[in-house]
């Protein structure tokens, strides 16, 4: 039976603080995906949530000490971004059509 638990560290706190605002934000940025007013809106959205989703993995690495996370986290940015071109290339080709 433990009687005094050791307070949390600074990085702890930071972590769980960190994450729970990021996953508000990924909430919001869903939810602006799903019932955006158009097009371009649920693309910028959508790279938000990629953006965020670098973010978990990058706080994931920092809180467990694993730096191979950091490459995951990369590679993720990097597809993010070019899924964003694709899709602004696309609105573009389609003429700035709503759906």
């Amino acid at each position: 039976m433990i009687l005094f638990e050791p307070p949390m560290g600074f990085l702890a706190i930071a972590t769980y603080v960190t994450m729970i605002a990021v996953a508000i934000s990924i909430l919001v940025a869903a939810l602006r995906v799903f019932i955006g007013p158009s097009l371009p809106d649920r693309v910028v959205a959508l790279d938000l949530v990629g953006l965020l989703a670098v973010s978990v993995i990058s706080v994931v690495a920092i809180a467990s000490q694993q730096p191979v996370l950091l490459d995951a986290a990369i590679a993720l940015a990097l597809i993010a971004f070019l899924s964003t071109m694709a899709f602004a290339r696309f609105i573009e080709w389609q003429g700035g059509r709503d759906e």
